[in-house]
């Protein structure tokens, strides 16, 4: 018998965020890659950024089929919702994207909500 389960369910909580990161990076890479001029058609979906970024994406796809076995599915929409966080952080980052005052309010808004979730859920 599990021993653990809170911390069972935090290990695969922690399984479902680091595929939410992968699957940010993943189409970081994306965007960079179509960002670049291709001599051919084939080549802009045929090149390593994009088909690395793909492989990624699968593979986040397996961390969250792992992770649903040991949370509950109502948590993942939740820790899924991360993926915003993690998004503006690059693109602020990565493509030097600006922030402003909306952006900011939507953000509180997701952290506020993983927060009343945590607490009340």
């Amino acid at each position: 018998m599990n021993q653990n389960p809170d911390g069972t369910r935090l290990f695969y909580a922690g399984v479902l965020l680091l595929g939410v990161l992968i699957s940010s990076v993943s189409q970081v890479l994306l965007k960079k890659a179509a960002q670049k001029q291709y001599e051919s058609r084939i080549r802009e979906y045929l090149n390593f950024p994009v088909i690395f970024a793909y492989a990624l994406f699968f593979g986040t796809t397996l961390l969250s089929v792992f992770a649903y076995r040991g949370i509950p599915l109502s948590w993942g929409p939740i820790l899924e919702s991360t993926g915003y966080l993690h998004i503006t952080f690059l693109g602020v980052t990565v493509f030097h994207e600006k922030m402003n005052r909306r952006k900011i309010f939507s953000l509180m808004l997701i952290l506020m909500g993983i927060a009343v979730y945590a607490i009340y859920g």
